[in-house]
């Protein structure tokens, strides 16, 4: 029951949410944010509790999908009453601080309500808090950061706040808020998220990290990547799934005979990802991510630069660096100089893969790199996605040396 709740439910649940955002948009990535300790613990949704719970028969299940659904749209749209309770203004903030404060408090004790203050309420609290200051103009990277120092650790898993606290955090929060805290001005130049990235590469402590991949070759009991795919792009449409396992079979081939990493390589792959007549051509204009929060410039040697770091995943003995970090490395550089029209996701992971397999290494499970998302411009998270790569092929050798070490016995 375990292994298929965190495999083939899971992975289902999955394909469901991105088919629900590819329906119907993003805002219903919260149908299962259920309460208490559920998939995503501590928020508003009680008609779906996690796949090991909630996957029963097909008319159940997606009969409880849909509740879910429902019952998170009716959440948001209800916050979206709170929030214009009140007229306010950024602009005005001296003369309205009383209303924000008010605004806020009510928030806090409709979250409370909502959630029965389970395991991480807390999280969602802060979500409706920046969503709220986000509704009313202040910046979303302000309203995050006014929120967290708000709170201040006040409030627990399964505790209620006391009024106390509440009345507290809404005052902290009315009071810290300024008219420069707005969003920028419309003409204001527009950020380029490539050049962030590069400048976090550059500086990213990539030695920090112990390198998993330095105990040598390793062969799965079973290909974590091929699972994965069948598992989760074939939920979502079996012709996806085909494709990338198609230019799966063909980087593997790649690997083998140690091929070097450019977007030349990388386009051949992409073309049976994207199912088109020939490989796909480097983009010629900005690209875009995360609802255009992240937008990636364009020049005239962008290409060669992507090329001239594509180029560091390979092992240099002159400038040692680990294979988990290099593999982590060019997987980001794919995200972000973000290369292709479509499907620069499936490339980053399919890029990760390629890099390990080149040095023989391979493994039984991939769902920490294919679930999460990685911003440009956060120190942290080069670090982190190393860190996972090394989380699966640490399992993946404990697992293999246990098989074979119960065969021989």
């Amino acid at each position: 029951m375990s292994a298929w709740s965190q495999g083939e439910a899971e992975s289902w649940a999955d394909a469901m949410s991105f088919a629900l955002v590819q329906h119907y948009g993003r805002w219903t990535v919260g149908w299962r944010w259920s309460h208490d300790e559920g998939d995503f613990g501590g928020g508003p949704v009680g008609n779906w509790c996690c796949p090991r719970d909630s996957i029963t028969t097909p008319e159940e299940t997606l009969a409880r999908v849909g509740a879910a659904l429902r019952e998170w749209r009716e959440w948001l749209e209800y916050l979206v009453g709170w929030f214009e309770a009140y007229p306010l203004d950024l602009s005005d903030i001296e003369s309205q601080r009383i209303l924000w404060e008010r605004s806020a408090r009510n928030l806090i004790l409709q979250v409370v309500d909502r959630t029965g203050c389970g395991s991480g309420w807390h999280g969602h609290c802060r979500q409706v808090l920046t969503w709220f200051l986000d509704h009313w103009g202040v910046a979303p990277e302000v309203a995050r950061g006014l929120v967290d120092e708000a709170i201040g650790g006040r409030f627990h898993s399964w505790t209620g706040p006391d009024t106390v606290a509440v009345d507290d955090v809404a005052e902290q929060l009315a009071l810290s808020l300024q008219p420069a805290d707005g969003r920028g001005r419309a003409d204001a130049p527009a950020q380029d998220h490539l050049q962030r990235w590069l400048a976090v590469r550059e500086s990213a402590p990539w030695h920090e990290i112990p390198d998993s991949g330095a105990d040598g070759p390793v062969v799965p009991l079973r290909d974590g990547a091929v699972e994965d795919i069948r598992a989760f792009d074939g939920a979502i449409a079996p012709a996806r799934a085909q494709g990338l396992l198609s230019a799966l079979e063909m980087l593997r081939a790649d690997a083998a005979r140690g091929a070097r990493l450019d977007f030349t390589l990388l386009s051949s792959w992409q073309q049976h990802v994207l199912d088109t007549p020939g490989p796909p051509q480097f983009r010629n204009a900005p690209a875009f991510a995360k609802r255009s929060r992240e937008r990636y410039g364009i020049g005239p040697d962008t290409r060669a630069r992507f090329d001239a770091c594509l180029a560091g995943s390979a092992s240099d003995a002159g400038r040692p660096l680990g294979l988990t970090a290099r593999a982590a490395r060019a997987c980001l550089d794919v995200c972000f100089f973000h290369p292709f029209e479509d499907g620069n996701a499936r490339s980053a992971f399919l890029t990760l893969v390629f890099v390990l397999a080149r040095e023989g290494v391979a493994l039984d499970g991939v769902s920490l790199l294919r679930r999460i998302s990685f911003e440009a411009d956060a120190p942290q998270d080069p670090l982190i996605l190393v860190r996972y790569v090394n989380i699966h092929l640490a399992e993946t050798r404990r697992r293999t040396a246990d098989s074979t070490g119960s065969a021989q016995r």
